[in-house]
């Protein structure tokens, strides 16, 4: 993870993860985030988009995420929920950005941030998700 937008996922992951254990309003989240983290290799706009995004359409993200997962979404991860919920929100939200690029970024993260076999998991949902939401997408890139 080399660029300014990679770098800002990833600090959305870390925000995100912060939010739900925490139970703090976003806004917090997100001023501490910017007051007290190094931001200056961050693509800050994207950050901000990322969690103000997951965080204000949360339960729409995770009706997406629901019925692909094995267990109750509780009992997934919280890193890796996080990293569920930043995905799908990039999936849903951002056409602009290619499907491919959604799931190895996540794959990525969860590989930094998530348990030993957190990133086949993140990748196995992510993919399924991409077929529903970027069905002609996806299909088109497997006929190349």
């Amino acid at each position: 993870m080399s660029n300014k937008r990679s770098r800002a996922r990833s600090r959305a992951v870390q925000a995100i993860y912060q939010w739900q254990m925490t139970g703090q309003e976003m806004e917090t989240v997100k001023r501490q985030f910017l007051d007290e983290h190094p931001m200056e290799q961050v693509d800050v706009e994207y950050f901000q988009e990322l969690v103000s995004g997951v965080a204000g359409q949360v339960y729409a993200l995770d009706d997406e995420i629901v019925p692909f997962l094995d267990r109750n979404l509780q009992a997934v991860d919280p890193v890796e929920r996080a990293i569920l919920r930043l995905g799908a929100y990039e999936l849903l939200q951002r056409p602009d950005i290619p499907y491919r690029v959604v799931i190895n970024e996540s794959v990525e993260l969860a590989k930094s941030f998530g348990g030993e076999a957190g990133h086949r998991y993140v990748n196995g949902i992510l993919d399924k998700l991409a077929i529903k939401l970027r069905g002609p997408e996806r299909a088109a890139s497997h006929r190349r």
